[in-house]
């Protein structure tokens, strides 16, 4: 499995650790251990499917839908990269940890930070939120793929039914299905084209500019 923690790929027996029953059956934490970080995977396990209370630990306990992570809290989406702005990588990161809590919650952090973005680094001119997405498309500034992501959270969101969502970002509404989660994607290809790869590229071009001085060259502008 992918350790929600660190990212990195491991496996570890699973042990089922039973802590008791209520009247919806029988229920245990699953314990996992990540040798890159060192920290422990818990899942919460309501246990329906013949497990017996006596046995108060099961090794090798098989995964199941029915469980929910409970350590560390909220998704296992990937963090946000060091080249991403604080206020930016603060609503993402609150915006992936409710979501498994609350969808509305997660896409409402998801749009008012779209909208920051869009205001503070792609310099759309203020207005509602629909506006600001077609402004950003009509400037040519994104790649295809991501011109197609971003205006696909106008419908996904339903904008037309909801317009509420575009003039007020921040407050919680009903989602589609899927709403959520699409707009945590477009952020990740957004921070990645903003902010990732010009980075990348501005060490290279330094890289080069270094090399180009030590043999006596002028720099590239």
């Amino acid at each position: 499995m992918k350790c929600p923690h660190c990212l990195e790929n491991f496996h570890d027996r699973r042990v089922g650790i039973y802590i008791g029953p209520d009247v919806e059956g029988e229920w245990l934490v699953v314990m996992q251990s990540c040798p890159a970080c060192k920290k422990l995977v818990l899942h919460l396990r309501n246990a329906n499917d013949g497990f017996q209370p006596q046995t108060r630990i099961v090794q090798n306990w098989a995964p199941a839908r029915s469980e929910v992570l409970i350590r560390p809290k909220g998704s296992s989406r990937p963090p946000c990269a060091a080249e991403v702005p604080p206020s930016l990588a603060g609503d993402y990161l609150e915006a992936c940890t409710v979501l498994p809590d609350s969808a509305k919650a997660s896409a409402a952090l998801g749009r008012r930070c779209l909208q920051n973005l869009l205001r503070d680094t792609l310099n759309v001119t203020p207005g509602n939120l629909s506006d600001e997405i077609q402004q950003v498309l009509d400037s040519g500034k994104l790649p295809s793929s991501l011109h197609d992501s971003i205006d696909a959270i106008r419908n996904i969101g339903n904008f037309a039914a909801h317009p509420m969502k575009s003039t007020q970002t921040g407050m919680i509404f009903d989602v589609e299905p899927g709403e959520a989660e699409w707009t945590l994607d477009v952020l990740e290809e957004l921070f990645d084209f903003c902010f990732v790869r010009p980075a990348a590229i501005q060490r290279k071009k330094d890289a080069l500019n270094r090399k180009l001085q030590e043999a006596g060259r002028l720099p590239m502008k």
